[in-house]
């Protein structure tokens, strides 16, 4: 049975081959941009592909390949059990064994392993391999600082090499299951020229395991709501025109990649070995759900309580300070753009006269150099408007900032991202980056306000908020938040 199944796949896969050949080499190919998976495989008598269900959360995915690589440690242990010196055995062994298991696969995880789309194989083999090593070399270390034998690091060292064995096969039985029930892979765009088409949709639809599933590229899905079209774009080296509309395309998916070349047919030639053993280069990085929400989030509250907690006291004092100065509110919400372009109401501390738009009108009318400062900056190096004293020293050290703590606990806001600026501050942006804005949680504190605070006039603003949305990351977050605390000590650029 087996054979007879090795074989239809076999002559499948012949056929596929065949069609690739015919498309690349074709000259005046026919439409293709209707041509789905499902009719590839009809064509060539390949497997259909099972229909991606929406219903099942991508964390189903996560689990079931966890699932898989724990049960090879399981298969390990009982395995490895009989074999092991009379020294290991005993209750050290079951918690160095499970600490070595939990070590590799929280190191799985870090290098993108869960679900490990768009990788190939053997790079899923080095991956695991290099966290394998580095679980054996800490265990060694752990070793040698508790005094242990040398039984039980010889028995974890061999714990993890077999349960290494083992892992291209439950990891494939787990990768199958997930295919099976729909929830393996993710929607992807192929954009090339019409000859590539039905090669690179051929190509992912048999090698369902990159995670791929594929569809031609359409001019008439760009526009259309994100949960109706696929997710990321991936790119051939024919595309024409379609390469100046990279920009265009950034904004459309979530993520776009130039592929490199297949061990079948060349495309760009790009190596996999250039790029990590991926299937191209990432030109844009869509933001992974366990990352950048749950995690963010999570460190977001795990900061932002205790340091509303912590300056409590010392916002009442300004506040007190405010009060005497000018009497009136002492703080102040301002409506803003944030995430999807909803508005959030951002708390600050006062830090100018209650009269201060009437202030600023009558000093646009009446000084032409103090209007150009304003449209260049939107910001005055000498603003009469701002109280004296404790107005200049909250601003200078963005003390008056601190209450949006709060929005960051409510999640309107996150401690790291773009600043969420007012109507008259966006309606100089063009608007492709207003709708590039949209796409983040506006933050606490940014890029630009530990670089230039604000000295960055509005162009500046906007190339270093462009390049935190393209580039943004946990580590990105918290190279920011460290900036920050030096930034605000130094004052520079802060009026």
């Amino acid at each position: 049975m087996s054979s007879l199944a090795s074989s239809a796949s076999s002559s499948g896969l012949s056929k596929a081959t065949a069609m690739l050949d015919r498309a690349i080499s074709t000259s005046n190919p026919p439409p293709l941009t209707d041509t789905t998976p499902a009719e590839i495989c009809e064509q060539t008598g390949l497997r259909k592909p099972v229909p991606l269900k929406r219903a099942l959360p991508w964390m189903a995915t996560l689990l079931l390949l966890v699932a898989g690589d724990i049960g090879a440690y399981l298969v390990a242990y009982l395995l490895f059990l009989p074999f092991l010196p009379g020294d290991s055995k005993g209750v050290a062994l079951e918690p160095a064994f499970t600490l070595a298991a939990l070590a590799a696969i929280l190191l799985y995880a870090s290098a993108s392993l869960y679900p490990g789309y768009r990788l190939h194989d053997h790079e899923h083999l080095r991956r695991r391999a290099t966290a394998s090593i580095k679980v054996a070399a800490l265990a060694a270390l752990a070793a040698i600082l508790l005094s242990a034998g040398p039984g039980l690091l010889l028995a974890t060292i061999g714990f993890l090499g077999v349960g290494l064995v083992l892992q291209p096969v439950t990891h494939w039985a787990a990768r199958g299951l997930c295919w099976r029930l729909g929830i393996w892979g993710e929607r992807a765009a192929i954009v090339a020229g019409r000859n590539r088409i039905p090669a690179l949709m051929a190509h992912f639809t048999y090698r369902w395991q990159y995670g791929i599933r594929p569809e031609p590229y359409s001019p008439d899905t760009l526009g259309i709501s994100p949960e109706n079209k696929p997710r990321i774009a991936l790119i051939a080296g024919d595309t024409g025109s379609l390469l100046d509309e990279i920009t265009t395309m950034r904004r459309e998916f979530a993520e776009v990649i130039l592929l490199s070349d297949m061990p079948n047919f060349k495309i760009t030639g790009l190596q996999p070995a250039d790029v990590g053993g991926e299937i191209g280069v990432r030109l844009a990085v869509g933001e992974n759900p366990v990352d950048l929400n749950l995690v963010r989030r999570a460190l977001d509250l795990a900061i932002a309580i205790p340091a509303m907690l912590l300056f409590a006291p010392f916002i009442l004092i300004a506040a007190a300070a405010i009060y005497a100065i000018d009497p009136g509110p002492v703080f102040f919400r301002q409506a803003r753009e944030g995430l999807a372009g909803k508005p959030v109401h951002v708390l600050k501390l006062r830090t100018m006269y209650r009269d201060a738009e009437q202030r600023l009108d009558a000093l646009i009318r009446e000084n032409p150099a103090i209007r150009t400062e304003w449209l260049t900056h939107f910001k005055l190096r000498h603003d009469p408007r701002i109280l004296p004293v404790i107005g200049h020293i909250l601003r200078s050290t963005s003390f008056d900032e601190l209450p949006q703590l709060v929005n960051v606990i409510t999640g309107e806001m996150a401690l790291v991202g773009p600043r969420p600026f007012p109507e008259y501050h966006l309606r100089a942006m063009d608007g492709d980056f207003r709708h590039k804005r949209h796409s983040v949680t506006p933050g606490l504190t940014g890029l630009w306000q530990i670089s230039e605070r604000s000295n960055a006039d509005l162009n500046l603003q906007q190339q270093l908020d462009e390049f935190y949305i393209d580039n943004k990351s946990i580590w990105f977050d918290w190279h920011i938040l460290l900036r920050t605390i030096p930034a605000v000590f130094k004052r520079s650029g802060a009026f």
